[in-house]
């Protein structure tokens, strides 16, 4: 199988393109550096499986998981990360993200997911799914919109005219967001939900 990497981390993409490399079935085709290099060496290359970073210059790797599905890629996706974001998961998944695994797995369960994807399943790092399945998340999609424009800078009253709501029901919204993220206010809201990837 075809394989594109990429990661920011020179040192750390240097050493996962040599240990893929020494499996007879992977090859690694390509490297990128940041998120614009991948999607387009995608495109070019056309590889079986593409290896993304989360956090990456230009695009993330969720950025570029999305653009691939827009533009009808066949190219599956496995996402490598030190983030045990549950939004992440959820943002990933709804990309057509096929594997979510962490940088520090052994390179054997790497290559081995790798090949799971390859035939079409699906591979989540085991430490992963338990954090995933043990934390989902609990604010609503509008309380996420409010919280999200919140986290902005925007007051209740200016969230209330882009939403086309009342001040009284945006404060209603913060409240429940508040409640259910056991926050002590706003700030700490935001911070709680953010730290989890909630509000992607």
């Amino acid at each position: 199988m075809k394989i594109i990497l990429a990661e920011d981390q020179a040192m750390l993409r240097g050493a996962l393109s040599a240990l893929l490399d020494m499996e007879d079935d992977i090859e690694v085709i390509g490297e990128a550096e940041n998120g614009e290099q991948a999607l387009a060496m995608t495109l070019e290359l056309e590889p079986d499986i593409c290896i993304l970073d989360i956090e990456m210059p230009h695009l993330s790797g969720l950025e570029v998981a999305e653009r691939l599905k827009s533009d009808g890629s066949p190219c599956r996706i496995v996402i490598l990360t030190t983030f045990s974001r549950v939004g992440y998961f959820q943002r990933a998944m709804r990309a057509g993200v096929r594997g979510f695994l962490l940088k520090d797995s052994p390179i054997g369960e790497l290559a081995a997911a790798l090949r799971t994807v390859h035939e079409g399943g699906r591979a989540v790092s085991p430490a992963l799914a338990l954090t995933f399945w043990e934390a989902e998340n609990p604010l609503t999609e509008r309380e996420r919109e409010v919280l999200k424009l919140a986290a902005e800078g925007l007051q209740a009253s200016d969230i209330a005219k882009r939403l086309h709501l009342t001040a009284g029901t945006v404060r209603n919204y913060l409240s429940e967001a508040f409640q259910k993220l056991e926050a002590k206010n706003r700030i700490d809201a935001i911070a709680i939900a953010g730290k989890n990837g909630w509000l992607d």
